[in-house]
């Protein structure tokens, strides 16, 4: 199903499209409309719950200050927790800003999404 497209699993939420190729990632997504977080921290006073057992080992990157993904631009010693991150800097090298704004005019381009959406808020007045 990977390489054909086919997604069987229809999640049932009234308005949610969201279609899967496979029922656990359904299962999965269902978790975010009912706010189900069976992934716990163990860390003492930590109170993070995650949907994914993925995520839930990325968050305890931040107790542990562990830094796995390494830039490999020559002579930058930056480390990420997270891979996504990386990504995001390494376009810092590349000066790659795929995120767009959509106004007339508007030349602005971002590194980060967040970025582009504190952009759009300059547009709107809303701050």
């Amino acid at each position: 199903r990977a390489h054909s497209g086919e997604r069987p699993y229809a999640c049932d939420e009234q308005g949610c499209e969201y279609r899967a190729a496979q029922g656990n990632h359904l299962a999965e997504h269902k978790r975010t409309h009912s706010n189900e977080r069976p992934y716990a921290c163990d860390e003492p006073d930590c109170e993070y719950r995650a949907i994914r057992a993925s995520n839930l080992k990325a968050h305890k990157r931040a107790h542990s200050g562990e830094r796995p993904y390494a830039c490999d631009e020559q002579g930058c010693e930056y480390r990420a927790a997270q891979g996504n991150h990386l990504a995001e800097h390494k376009r810092t090298h590349s000066n790659e800003r795929p995120y767009a704004c959509d106004e007339p005019d508007c030349e602005y381009r971002a590194i980060r999404a967040s970025n582009l959406k504190a952009h759009k808020r300059a547009h709107s007045g809303e701050r």
